[in-house]
């Protein structure tokens, strides 16, 4: 997760459009995040970009929102609204460029972005994985980096051809140059990702280097412990600077908590068949069943996620946030298949268990179908693992007794 606090911050009031602004600039891209897809009712679609749905988030209109009558609320007028929030959305379509370099870069490795959403607090692009090879990884973490700079070497030309001052002194004040703020802008946003402050895009191009000298896992390890100790090096920072360092601190720290539990796991279930966790006793559905058979089925027994079956035919899964939703906006007699998706995950039985479990994290985050041989064998979830996981601790602690 990357986050780009100000390098030009002038020491203006907090209010103030233009650092509201910058303070936007800072954020930058959290690249190859996880992210549900329920959670896309709150965007809406802006464009298709190589093939790349690009969505906005709700919250980020209140941001716009905000830093255009904060201008106002200090008495800068309307031309300095105007400005700032010009600057913002210049700014986060550097940041949409950010993540198509990472996204275009990973598809030249066969790895696909499934979109890009912008939020407050930057770009979110969500990869259905990482290439296997370091180097792949490594390319594809240096070009968000690489197209920021590529930006700031572009308007550094067109600034001088206009004759405009580039230098980062004319621009302490509000009202400095649009352009060479945006330059200076990028050249932040591409020095402060390449740090090493793993899930960031520095992180991850040490963690890349790391694996090219031992094994991922521990590679991944060594590179979110580098990565917590810069957490807590931007938040004492924060305390005495820049508060907005505070906030990117916890981003990090938090982030890289969960790449390290994440790379523990994987090391756990390596060498793992999927058909050692899956559900193998399961009830099945019809597509002409009514919800309130599936609301009776899943109040019976263990089970949350049902597979459709039209006779030996599989046409569908209904998880249970369909049943809920479902059930929320329909009549509880409503037939199974006007609710089930049609789309969804498979593994065999003897695919790898982490392989499959990065499956789940990067579709809906609910359950994977173990298919042999055109029959549904079993069904895989996150609890399933997670049980796995806890049974074989305990084992462990037994036998160290």
């Amino acid at each position: 997760m990357s986050r780009v606090p100000s390098m030009v911050s002038g020491g203006a009031p907090i209010g103030e459009v233009r650092s509201s602004a910058k303070r936007v600039a800072l954020l930058g891209s959290a690249s190859s995040a996880r992210r549900d897809p329920a959670a896309r009712k709150w965007s809406w679609k802006l464009a298709k970009v190589f093939g790349i749905d690009v969505y906005v988030h709700a919250t980020f209109l209140l941001l716009i929102a905000y830093v255009a009558f904060s201008g106002l609320v200090v008495g800068q007028g309307v031309t300095a609204m105007a400005r700032g929030t010009l600057l913002i959305l210049a700014v986060f379509a550097t940041v949409v460029l950010h993540e198509l370099g990472h996204a275009l870069t990973a598809r030249r490795f066969g790895v696909r972005t499934r979109d890009i959403t912008l939020l407050p607090i930057g770009g979110v692009a969500r990869m259905e994985a990482l290439p296997d090879k370091p180097r792949q990884q490594l390319l594809v973490s240096l070009a968000g980096p690489a197209v920021n700079l590529t930006i700031a070497v572009l308007l550094f030309a067109l600034v001088s051809l206009l004759r405009g001052p580039v230098g980062i002194e004319s621009i302490r004040h509000a009202g400095g140059p649009f352009l060479t703020e945006l330059m200076w802008i990028n050249v932040s946003l591409a020095v402060f990702n390449l740090l090493p402050g793993y899930p960031m895009d520095g992180g991850r191009i040490l963690r890349a280097l790391l694996a090219m000298r031992m094994q991922p896992e521990r590679a991944t390890q060594v590179a979110a412990r580098v990565g917590q100790g810069t957490a807590v090096i931007f938040g004492l920072v924060g305390l005495f600077m820049n508060p907005l360092l505070m906030v990117i601190a916890v981003f990090i720290w938090l982030g890289a908590q969960a790449e390290y539990s994440m790379s523990r796991v994987k090391a756990a279930l390596a060498g793992v068949a999927v058909r050692q966790a899956m559900i193998t006793h399961f009830q099945t559905l019809s597509p002409g069943d009514p919800l309130s058979g599936a609301v009776d089925l899943t109040l019976a027994g263990y089970q949350q996620d049902f597979p459709v079956m039209d006779g030996a035919r599989l046409v569908g899964v209904l998880t249970q946030g369909d049943l809920l939703r479902g059930l929320g906006t329909r009549d509880p007699n409503v037939e199974v298949k006007q609710v089930m998706r049609s789309e969804f995950e498979t593994a065999g039985p003897m695919d790898s268990l982490d392989g499959a479990l990065a499956r789940i994290n990067q579709g809906d985050g609910r359950m994977l179908l173990v298919i042999e041989r055109e029959r549904v064998v079993g069904i895989l979830t996150v609890e399933n693992i997670g049980a796995r996981l806890a049974m074989e601790a305990a084992g462990r602690q037994v036998e160290a007794r």
